[in-house]
């Protein structure tokens, strides 16, 4: 059912996407820096923005509107004028064909998402639709469902914090739109061509993006993964409110508001190390927490997506499957990667000495069937280092055991 999200509730909904975003989906201090400053005034209109269900979404075409781009990069925006550029682009390219964009889309679960699907749609009048393309965030575009589900990625623009727009056209080998097997290379080659628009000094590191437009009987094929606003909304209402803090709370909240077995796969520790290097639009590194004899390593390409032990002969976390870091001890108790590692690759000093716990539950099953969207994170694990197949949390659980069964 639809409802209106007001300025109070950024904080919330930017917390529970941060958790839900498996340490990535921009980092809490992005997303609030820009939260900062969503007040109804000169730039914008009106400070609501009405979310709609997937079913509700009826009234004109859809667009996936995003932040492109390294975290670190992302932090220094006030306003999302690349996105909002971005959308107006589209839309405008739509009025020309006679069709009406009603609504944006976030590309993911993540803080930094949310919040500038939210910032897009109050600016331009929009509204935002309660889905996203993953349940968690990528690091790549054909990781998303609106790739597997082959929805046209034309257009795709693509505009910097200063205004230069630039717009990515992949021409169809045969046909208007070209065949199924094009439209999921598509999305990999518009990846590929956009991570050195985003490099040049122009973009600085980052950019606003808007791509596949989402006709009504589009939106519901494509967005499988449904209610995912409200989830981190709801989620970080109750870590504000208290319900939450402790690591047995979140995952008994986990299981009985959100459907999700959920399970800490690490004993709390200490924050020891990080790894951090910017290039290329992604944030990539190793952050490691030490519990007595167990060094946890959690491998990041801007999102967590490998878990080591060092206490086990294979990994404890394979992407999709995600992970959560849980701070305890007075203070924050949810962050992504980002903002637990500083610009100078340093550690927070926030989070001192208190205990870290890594959280850990299985992908939605949209994204870790297969087809494009597994296929892609096993190629990216491949790059990390991992050369196996993936093996979903409880299987890999089950292989600690000495049960593989």
């Amino acid at each position: 059912m639809a409802y209106e999200i007001r300025r109070e509730d950024l904080e919330p909904l930017l917390l529970g996407g941060a958790f839900f975003g498996s340490g990535g989906g921009g980092t809490i201090e992005s997303a609030r820096h820009l939260a900062a400053h969503f007040v109804a005034g000169d730039y914008y209109p009106a400070d609501t923005v009405k979310v709609v269900s997937v079913d509700e979404a009826t009234e004109g075409a859809a667009v996936m509107v995003a932040y492109l781009g390294a975290p670190e990069a992302i932090n220094q925006a006030t306003y999302p004028i690349g996105p909002v550029t971005a959308v107006q682009n589209v839309a405008a390219r739509l009025a020309s064909q006679s069709t009406k964009l009603a609504y944006v889309m976030p590309p993911e679960s993540g803080a930094l998402g949310f919040t500038v699907a939210v910032l897009v749609a109050a600016k331009l009048g929009l509204a935002i639709i309660d889905a996203d393309g993953a349940g968690r965030a990528v690091p790549s575009l054909p990781m998303l469902t609106f790739a597997a589900a082959e929805i046209d990625p034309r257009p795709a623009f693509l505009v910097s914090q200063g205004g230069l727009s630039v717009e990515l056209d992949v021409t169809p080998r045969a046909g208007s739109n070209g065949g199924p097997t094009h439209q999921r290379d598509v999305s990999a080659i518009v990846e590929q061509m956009m991570r050195p628009v985003v490099a040049d000094p122009e973009f600085g590191q980052f950019g606003g993006l808007a791509m596949w437009v989402m006709t009504p009987a589009d939106i519901g094929r494509a967005t499988p993964i449904r209610g995912t606003l409200t989830r981190a909304l709801e989620l970080g209402r109750a870590v504000q409110a208290g319900q939450i803090g402790t690591v047995p709370e979140m995952t008994r909240y986990l299981k009985e508001h959100c459907g999700l077995a959920a399970r800490a796969i690490s004993e709390p520790g200490e924050l020891v190390s990080a790894e951090v290097d910017t290039a290329g639009g992604f944030d990539v590194g190793k952050i490691r927490i030490r519990s007595g004899s167990h060094t946890y390593t959690v491998i990041y390409q801007n999102e967590s997506l490998l878990v080591w032990d060092s206490q086990r002969a294979h990994p404890v976390v394979l992407s999709p499957d995600s992970v959560a870091y849980y701070v305890g001890g007075e203070g924050q108790s949810i962050y992504s990667n980002g903002d637990l590692v500083q610009s100078d690759g340093s550690l927070n000093p926030d989070i001192g000495k208190r205990p870290v716990t890594l959280i850990a539950w299985r992908a939605e099953a949209e994204i870790s069937k297969p087809g494009l969207n597994l296929d892609s994170f096993v190629q990216l694990l491949n790059s990390l280092g991992y050369l196996g197949p993936y093996v979903p949390l409880d299987k890999l659980a089950s292989i600690h055991r000495g049960d593989a069964s």
